[in-house]
């Protein structure tokens, strides 16, 4: 440290300025400076301060000492000892007075009213310090950007408010609790040998911990607490969190199904979410643990989707305190898992903050096999939080006094600033990753300690009788009336549940009446072209909208996002929520939407679709982050939750969604089988060959229909705005629930060509394959089917009028999954003369939809027809990234259309695919 006085040539003018500011208004400056200024008042007054009468030594001193405490609150946590297994803490040397060029003698002399204590001096200050910021829990909040919440932390921390003892019975009943956890871990662990259960054993605390968040929630008028959490500890957590009975575990265990079962895909016992009730103090709270994969933190996305749908209510408003999120982590997750960070970016938008989330993390101190200097690059686990502002607790898995006190001040946090808070709860895994591994081939020194150290319960019940509470025969009652009890109930007979199947064959959905008379759209779409009078859009999106009044008329006109518009309004007037998010949305990224107006001179936004006087649902749109991974999980699970509400989530570029397969493959697509979990979510994805590369051309719609099966989601790609329209209109008002995966157009949305007619609207429902209006009076002389999907078919049409086509007719799929299996039978059997069925398509053979369609097609057409391929070869790119060869090899199949074979190489009798 320099020698040099705090007072000199260099500083003096600086230090004068801060000293004007306090004199102002002490609060406008950080409290080592108020400290300074209130010890140099105290010991002669500060006069200019830069040609004061007070020596450098009592200078440096009065700021060694505020230095030293504020050194406390910002490091002290590196001299916690949160490790249950023993190790030291690191330390640091800001933490000793002689880093700040004093000693304990120099804090002794220093009067205690000039760091705010005025009965004790600046090393009874110092000693009392320690013990808040250095003793059980470490703090960190000193990197918060907020001097408000910096200075309420402290005040908690100092008041010592949350650092309040249990009472007895509190701390009886948290042996008592304890004891449970560990009784249900070691007896599964006997009765069930060989099974995995991913034990919470070293971390019993986390149940201790959620048990005081959901008190706490309970008397604070919260009405539910929605929970995510990975497999580790989860089955005591469904157990003595949600209520999940001992033989409901028991059964899962013995492989015992409900009657009727075991046909059901299912998940295994530590991936089951669960709902559940606790009554606390006469008041009743709501309980859920959302159903998780394996694949680590994805849920936590989900979770907070799941919460702001809880918060929701049918005007459009959002309660924040009516339900608190509590996220639980692992440590190696935390760190290396990018979602981690892509949900917690979430916390603060407006369209997705759910009011503060409770993060615990569950830190084992080890992942798999791999430990923490080979698994993340920083000290802490909770690291990542730091850059998302959100305070962190650091605490001992074994001291439960301490792990209670951290859940009462994140609460007290979370209510105060509707924020996220962090406590990680240092802890130990008992066993190896599951109970089938050996963990000491590759941790052998770590777990010679864990072999050797007590259970949390035996720390907690030794901690009450040396304080007398119990008595150590008491301690052992309490397990052994558990352990008779869990006992007992394995012995009893249990008649298995009935179960019934709620799956449903992959059948279309039912008729549903999607048409909106003249008289309504014509007003709604009134409705939307009218704003403020002093509020001036952008003078070229106002031109565009208004062309939306003359598409309404008898020549037509309604493009892609006019028919989106009507459709969106017409829920609204029928009294369904609409919610949209995704990159762009609000506009649309080839300004198609136009949903949320802005300003030309203000920039204030108007959103027109929220000021339609019939309205009897609400609508949002928002503008998500760069992120798909999170904000398709995030509306997954508002979709879960919201039955009545229209979840739209639209990617950028149809590719990008591949950023978001996880949330594809282990929840939107599979949910339902594994959890009973429904969604109708509806994804849009803008798909189609334009010249434009790999990564801007093909949405990977192969990949979605290679997920289909048992009626599990709807795969469609509408090839006009009235189709849009209905289908849009289908989802909301069908009960059957499902995903939606909507391909959709980029060089089409404002196309002449695709364009709808007002009368498209006001009669009709989707329709599931469109046949080929220009043949139906000439069938006899077709002599090819051609079926094919989306964009292509106008590049197919605009081929037959330039060059002609006799003899081809062009039927649109339009609905790809449920495959329409008696429609496309009906067309083939209304054409007497075919001799060929072709599938055309824009992406590689090994691409797009022709692997899922040949061998449906091929039952539709009877077996008796030859179904053969045109396209794209495979490929291992899904696109040309030059727009010559692209050009060339689009003409050459839409050419390769209109090339009928020669009669030797067709018949009805040949069915073989190329």
């Amino acid at each position: 440290m320099s020698s040099e006085a705090i007072t000199s040539v260099f500083n003096d003018g600086y230090i004068a300025e801060v000293y004007d500011a306090y004199k102002r208004d002490p609060a406008s400056v950080d409290e080592s400076w108020r400290q300074f200024f209130r010890f140099a008042e105290g010991i002669g007054g500060t006069g200019s301060l830069g040609q004061t009468a007070i020596g450098s030594d009592a200078l440096r001193a009065a700021a060694g000492a505020a230095a030293l405490l504020d050194a406390i609150r910002a490091y002290g946590h590196l001299a916690v000892a949160v490790d249950p297994l023993g190790s030291a803490p690191p330390g640091s040397p800001e933490l000793s007075p002689e880093s700040h060029g004093v000693t304990e003698a120099v804090l002794a002399s220093i009067p205690g009213s000039v760091v705010g204590m005025p009965d004790a001096t600046a090393a009874a200050a110092t000693a009392r310090l320690r013990s808040l910021y250095s003793s059980t829990t470490g703090f960190e909040f000193e990197h918060l950007g907020s001097f408000k919440e910096r200075q309420w932390l402290r005040n908690a921390v100092e008041g010592g408010t949350y650092h309040q003892d249990l009472t007895v019975d509190e701390k009886k009943a948290v042996l008592t609790r304890l004891t449970e956890v560990d009784a249900l871990e070691r007896f599964l662990g006997r009765a069930y040998q060989g099974y995995k259960r991913f034990s919470i054993e070293g971390s019993d605390a986390l149940v201790v911990m959620l048990d005081e968040i959901i008190a706490l929630s309970a008397l604070g008028g919260v009405r539910e607490v929605a929970m995510s959490m990975a497999h580790r500890g989860r089955i005591n957590v469904l157990t003595h969190v949600l209520g999940k009975s001992y033989a409901t575990i028991f059964d899962e265990f013995e492989d015992k199904h409900p009657s009727g079962a075991v046909d059901t895909s299912g998940d295994v016992k530590y991936h089951q979410g669960a709902d559940g009730k606790r009554a606390i103090a006469g008041r009743e709270i709501a309980l859920t643990l959302v159903p998780n994969p394996s694949h680590l933190e994805f849920v936590n996305a989900v979770l907070e989707g799941v919460a702001r749908a809880k918060q929701s209510a049918a005007d459009g408003t959002h309660d924040e305190s009516a339900v608190i999120p509590v996220c639980v982590h692992g440590d190696a997750a935390f760190t290396g898992e990018g979602i981690v960070a892509e949900t917690m970016n979430l916390s603060m938008l407006d369209g997705f903050r759910t009011g503060g989330t409770v993060h615990i993390i569950v830190n084992n101190q080890i992942g798999f096999t791999v430990d923490p200097r080979d698994g993340r690059s920083t000290r802490y686990a909770s690291d990542p939080a730091k850059g998302y502002d959100i305070p962190i607790m650091h605490v001992n898995g074994d001291d439960a006094l301490a792990c209670v006190q951290a859940v009462r001040l994140a609460m007290a946090y979370r209510a105060t600033f509707n924020k996220d808070v962090l406590i990680d709860l240092v802890s130990y895994r008992r066993h190896g990753h599951n109970e089938t591994d050996e963990p000491a081939f590759t941790q052998p020194l770590l777990y010679a300690k864990i072999r050797a150290h007590k259970t949390p319960r035996e720390v907690w019940g030794e901690r009450l009788v040396a304080e007398g509470v119990i008595t150590a025969e008491e301690m052992q009652s309490v397990e052994r009336g558990i352990m008779s009890k869990l006992e007992e109930i394995q012995r009893s007979a249990r008649p298995l549940p009935e179960h019934v199947d709620t799956r449903e064959s992959p059948s279309a959905p039912h008729a549903i009446d999607t048409a909106v008379s003249a008289a309504v759209l014509q007003s709604l779409n009134e409705a939307l072209l009218r704003w403020p009078e002093d509020f001036k859009p952008n003078s070229r999106v106002a031109r565009t909208l208004a062309r939306r009044r003359d598409a309404m008329g008898d020549a037509g006109g309604i493009d892609w996002g006019h028919a989106e518009s009507l459709a969106l309004g017409s829920l609204l007037i029928d009294g369904t929520s609409v919610r949209m998010s995704g990159q762009d949305v609000e506009r649309g990224t080839f300004s198609h939407r136009q949903d949320v107006l802005h300003d030309a001179s203000s920039g204030v936004t108007y959103v027109p679709l929220k000021h339609i006087d019939s309205a009897r649902g609400t609508i949002d749109v928002y503008n998500s982050p760069l992120s798909e991974t999170a904000v398709l999980g995030f509306e997954y699970g508002f979709s879960v939750t919201a039955s009545d509400t229209l979840v739209i989530w639209e990617a950028q570029y149809g590719d990008f969604a591949n950023v978001a397969q996880i949330m594809f493959d282990q929840f939107i697509a599979s949910g339902r089988a594994k959890w009973g979990q429904d969604s109708s979510i509806t994804v849009l994805l803008p798909h189609g060959y334009e010249g434009q590369g790999p990564e801007h051309s093909s949405a990977r719609l192969e990949r979605y229909l290679q997920l289909c099966a048992e009626g599990n989601m709807r795969v469609a790609y509408p090839s006009t705005p009235a189709q849009y329209f209905h289908i849009l209109r289908r989802q909301a008002r069908d009960t059957e629930r499902r995903p939606l995966i909507l391909m959709q157009p980029k060089s089409l949305l404002r196309s002449p060509e695709a364009a709808s007619k007002l009368t498209d609207l006001t009669s009709g429902t989707f329709q599931t394959v469109i046949d080929d209006a220009s043949t139906s009076n000439e069938r006899e002389s077709v002599k090819r089917i051609v079926f094919c999907t989306g964009k292509i078919y106008y590049d197919l049409i605009e081929k037959r009028k330039r060059d002609g086509g006799d003899g081809v007719a062009l039927v649109r799929v339009e609905e790809l999954y449920p495959w329409p299996h008696e429609d496309v039978a009906r067309i083939v059997d209304s054409y007497p003369a075919i001799e060929d069925v072709v599938w055309a398509q824009e992406e590689p053979k090994n691409m797009g939809a022709w692997t899922f369609v040949w061998p449906r097609l091929r039952v539709s057409t009877g077996n008796a027809i030859t179904v053969r391929y045109i396209g794209r070869a495979e490929r291992a790119s899904p696109a040309e990234g030059y727009a010559g060869p692209h050009k060339i090899e689009q003409e050459r199949i839409v050419s390769e259309v209109f090339t009928l074979p020669r009669p030797a190489q067709s018949g009805r009798a040949r069915a073989s695919a190329r």
